[in-house]
């Protein structure tokens, strides 16, 4: 690729988004740039002073048909996708009074702003997608060795430089990169309408799992490196998504988060959010209790849930002080001095919270490495499809969003459980939900015991839950993600000293599971849902 300089003789500007616009319109006059714009975008660079000629000047048409017709004319395209170097393509654009345009400058109609207003119409939607302003971007990102297209205002800064730098002309290279990023805006323009239109299906399925599953990523950060230190990596966020998560979280202090880091993070953040969901469920109206998760290579090794952020931090720590050194530690509210101040006795990678109030943010600015997330209070979005590579492909999945339904759970063992025990139990099993299968859950009213995750067999993590609990586990409740698919299970955790079981259900010898818990004292419960997580 040469560094060829081009001088920009005409642009062609037409925004929708008006940032910072007239400041860059003004750099191109006094480069002695034709400036060509159509219907609002020429109003204001009237306003400012700048001479700026019609769209329908240069085509000899005028706008019509409610501004759907005006940009789509062959002395518009022709004057883009003309080829400088080549005579023909020269002798036809004065044969057909096609004039140069070396540069256009386009942001599109605002579809998604559009389609997120409240009660919207599927008309509404239609008028909001732009055929005019893609048509110029390809033309001219088509061309680039001879036009520049400018696609977003945050440009406009870099290009003014440029072309004071090099007498109004651009280089080569900026032409191609200023061409790939146009390219990517309308892909991403696309994919969003497409989607829009998707999930107006009537078709149950349709709407769910789409026939195409179009998806844009945008790079948000260079990683030091992935799983490990020879792995590259990077941070992507979805283009024209605002699903609330971990990705867009404002990190107000500490070091770079790595790979490791986020994949925790975004684990310890979604089982916080559980508990809150299910605090929120069971509210009477009063204020919402604090709970506090640490998470360690994905897998809860704390939960406590307390009247303060303090408390709740004591009780997550109690269940596993060794494995919370160096872990995720997040809160369903705000982070105060005091949880702060404790927080800060020991070593932890990353703190996440809606909020923190000033007293905290002094006390962790003091752990200068400590990574301090700020996510807001708004609920992770349980309505989305989720994606994992595989070779060769994806697969996708709508979001586990559920905990239970209501109607589902049962009581099928001789003894009810107390209402202490079925607290206990709901907790459980949402933090079940979160830790890798095979999964099991100790657990009293507000803390979490002992955790058996990623097992082979789901005996050994009965056994591995015990084994692992500091906690006084006599006394306890069980979670299982999934069926017992044998009762020596059941007959484990009774060793322990558990009073009660909270199980999906649905194995062929679940009757000898309900028997054994019979036999035990046991009191079992069955949510008629599973929980793998793998």
């Amino acid at each position: 690729m040469t560094t060829s300089l081009k001088p920009i003789t005409r642009a062609l500007i037409s925004v929708s988004d008006k940032t910072g616009l007239v400041a860059f319109a003004q750099t191109l006059a006094r480069h002695n740039i034709e400036l060509v714009s159509t219907g609002g975008t020429a109003k204001l660079l009237r306003e400012a002073g700048l001479a700026t000629r019609d769209i329908s000047d240069l085509t000899g048409f005028p706008e019509m048909m409610d501004g759907r017709v005006k940009t789509l004319h062959p002395k518009v395209h022709g004057g883009l996708l003309g080829i400088r170097d080549n005579a023909e393509h020269r002798a036809k654009m004065t044969e057909h009074g096609i004039v140069p345009i070396d540069l256009v400058v386009i942001n599109l109609y605002p579809f998604r702003a559009t389609i997120q207003k409240p009660n919207v119409t599927l008309a509404e939607a239609i008028e909001n997608i732009d055929i005019g302003g893609p048509a110029m971007i390809r033309s001219a990102s088509k061309n680039h060795n001879d036009v520049a297209v400018i696609v977003d205002a945050a440009d406009y800064a870099d290009i003014a430089a440029q072309l004071n730098a090099n007498g109004g002309a651009l280089s080569q290279e900026t032409r191609y990169g200023l061409a790939t990023k146009a390219f990517q805006h309308t892909a991403s323009y696309d994919q969003e309408i497409a989607r829009y239109l998707s999930g107006r299906q009537t078709n149950a399925e349709a709407e769910a799992m789409p026939q195409s599953f179009p998806l844009t990523l945008e790079k948000a950060a260079h990683l030091r490196y992935g799983e490990n230190p020879h792995q590259q990596a990077a941070l992507y966020r979805i283009a024209n998504n605002n699903e609330r998560g971990v990705a867009n979280a404002e990190q107000l202090q500490g070091k770079e988060l790595s790979y490791n880091n986020l994949i925790d993070a975004d684990g310890a953040w979604e089982l916080v959010m559980e508990l809150k969901r299910l605090h929120l469920a069971e509210a009477q109206g009063g204020a919402l209790p604090h709970a506090c998760a640490i998470i360690k290579h994905t897998n809860p090794c704390g939960v406590g849930v307390a009247s303060s952020a303090l408390e709740a931090f004591h009780k997550a720590k109690a269940t596993d002080p060794v494995s919370a050194f160096g872990g995720i530690i997040a809160f369903t509210r705000e982070v105060d001095e005091a949880a702060a101040q404790e927080i800060a006795e020991m070593f932890a990678e990353v703190i996440i919270a809606p909020d923190f109030t000033q007293g905290a943010k002094d006390v962790l600015a003091a752990k200068k490495n400590l990574r301090v997330l700020q996510m807001g209070d708004e609920l992770t979005d349980q309505n989305v499809l989720e994606i994992r590579k595989i070779s060769g492909g994806v697969l996708v999945q709508q979001k586990d969003g559920l905990l239970w339904d209501a109607e589902k759970l049962q009581v099928v063992s001789e003894r009810q459980p107390t209402d202490e025990e079925m607290s206990a139990l709901k907790f459980a099993w949402a933090i079940c939900k979160h830790v890798k299968s095979n999964a099991i859950v100790y657990a009293q009213d507000g803390q979490l015991v002992g955790v058996g995750a990623g097992q082979m067999s789901r005996v050994d993590s009965v056994k591995l839950g015990a084994s692992k609990a500091l906690l006084e586990l006599k006394g306890s409740v069980l979670a299982s993600d999934a069926f017992f698919p044998f009762r020596d299970g059941v007959d484990e955790a009774a060793r322990h000293g558990i009073t009660a079981i909270i199980q999906p259900g649905g194995s062929l010898k679940d009757k000898d599971s309900i028997a054994a818990a019979n036999e035990h004292g046991l009191a079992m419960v069955l949510t008629g849902m599973r929980h793998f997580k793998h």
